[in-house]
């Protein structure tokens, strides 16, 4: 039987090393380009996973491999038999890098469960060669430049996915051993540094999200403007406001009144209503007069909330032809509330403002609540946006999971602690001003963005050699190379 011939070193150089016309961009003078299969040993978890158990090998799967990091639930296992059948295909180690396939590509983590565990299909190990710094390797593969090649190399249509003998073909920049580890401990120190300020970050935003919530608590009990009052000793009270409303909507509810259970204590001249006892809770479409099919108005899809600001961003414009049937009609000033989650939980509530001709159009999926002239609009939406509301109403959906509404029976049953207009008109004044800071901390989430902005943008010098590690009297990459290829 013949025996394979050995392949000579520099026959392996010539499969280890990019030709410069298919090098990916121009790196110091003394890396060099290689492929990844040359300078790493792959484990490629194919086949069907075992059956899984209740205890036994933990088992990571693809879903467990984030980008940078291995998740830890959901926790899975297979038993000890199927471990020792499945995982012959190779043993990863500490340190290894872990690279999904496919759904989701090219998430890469490096293993640091210091105990027996199985991987699952879609996850490829890559171990790097002795003396190579397998860091260096993770945080190659994370960068942008090396994301995008990944993916311009994956295959298939329904699912997007990249076999292990193409991801051995992967062209990765080789750098000095010396420069490895410092190009890696320099990311590793500024990544620190970037988790740190998202973590003040978060801090801030739920510090104030509780005070936030706080201060609306004590705007619907009368206690934000109890010195107010003091100050206005005023004959106003709630109760004569509410029979002029009641005139305006022709309809009494002197037997709901009795059969209320107000929730706490609120101030005397206050009074306890339900809410759709005040406002027109989706009135029927208005007649609208003189408006030719091709005139032009206002429409507001669901995206156009914001569920930071509560503001109506980049509103459309369509034509009144393409809008007057199969859409949810609204005037100037009615506030339009988010019925299908999750767009409801993350506060997609908006007042209606600055609509050409003063109408508009918009999604199916608002609740649309118009007040009158006894009630501060914004006193409703502020109402409506408060995480308290959201979470009350949310007990109430009903439907389909993924689908489920708000009903329009929720906000017309709703107890409201009903104030007088001049202190209706007090409260939202104070509540602009301290919603004034919610803008302050919206900038803060831009931040945020930011700040991912700029790992990537590490990622992306480090792997062109200007993170400023480079040293160009290291030893040149074509000798680590010679080394890491003997070794094999």
């Amino acid at each position: 039987m013949s025996k394979t011939k050995q392949k000579t070193l520099e026959e392996l150089l010539e499969e280890a090393l990019v030709p410069e016309d298919e090098q990916p961009y121009e790196v110091p003078g003394n890396w060099v380009w290689v492929r990844l299969g040359s300078i790493s040993r792959f484990i490629d978890y194919r086949g069907k996973t075992p059956k899984k158990t209740e205890s036994g090998i933990r088992l990571i799967t693809a879903k467990n491999v984030r980008m940078g990091y291995i998740q830890d639930e959901p926790k899975e296992f297979i038993s000890e038999k199927d471990y020792d059948s499945w995982m012959t295909r190779g043993i990863p180690n500490v340190g290894d890098i872990l690279f999904t396939t496919e759904a989701p590509l090219g998430n890469v983590a490096q293993l640091d469960i210091n105990e027996k565990i199985a991987l699952a299909q879609r996850i490829i190990t890559i171990s790097p060669y002795q003396p190579l710094e397998k860091t260096f390797f993770k945080y190659c593969l994370m960068s942008p430049q090396m994301q995008a090649l990944i993916k311009s190399n994956a295959t298939g249509t329904t699912v997007s996915g990249i076999k292990a003998s193409r991801l051995k073909e992967i062209e990765v920049p080789l750098a000095p051993l010396h420069e490895q580890k410092r190009i890696a401990e320099k990311i590793e120190w500024l990544f620190a540094k970037i988790d740190e300020a998202k973590q003040l970050i978060e801090e801030v935003k739920e510090s104030f999200e509780l005070r936030w919530e706080s201060i609306l608590d004590k705007a619907f009990r009368g206690e934000l403007t109890k010195k107010w009052r003091s100050m206005n000793s005023m004959t106003e009270k709630a109760d004569d406001i509410f029979k002029e409303i009641q005139k305006v909507y022709k309809k009494s509810n002197k037997k709901d009144e009795d059969e209320m259970n107000p929730p706490y204590q609120i101030p005397q001249n206050w009074k306890w209503v339900r809410l759709g006892d005040i406002v027109d809770i989706n009135p029927p479409k208005k007649k609208l007069a003189d408006i030719e099919d091709d005139q032009i108005c206002t429409f507001i899809p669901m995206h156009s909330v914001s569920d930071k600001t509560g503001e109506i961003e980049n509103q459309e414009i369509r034509k009144y032809a393409e809008v007057k049937k199969g859409y949810t009609f609204f005037l100037e000033n009615d506030i339009l509330f988010a019925k299908i989650t999750p767009c409801m939980e993350n506060g997609k509530t908006a007042i209606a403002q600055n609509l050409i001709n003063g109408f508009g159009f918009g999604s199916t999926e608002f609740h649309v609540i118009r007040t009158n002239p006894y009630i501060n609009n914004k006193l409703i939406y502020y109402l409506l946006r408060s995480k308290k509301f959201r979470m009350e109403a949310k007990k109430e959906m009903t439907g389909a999971v993924g689908q489920q509404r708000v009903p329009k029976s929720f906000l017309e049953n709703y107890l409201f602690p009903f104030p007088p207009k001049g202190e209706q008109d007090k409260i939202v004044e104070l509540l602009d001003n301290l919603y004034a800071k919610e803008v302050e901390i919206n900038k803060i989430e831009v931040l945020e963005g930011e700040i991912d902005s700029i790992r990537q943008s590490i990622l992306n010098k480090a792997f062109r050699g200007e993170l400023g590690t480079n040293d160009p009297t290291d030893q040149h990459a074509i000798k680590l190379l010679k080394e890491v290829l003997k070794s094999k």
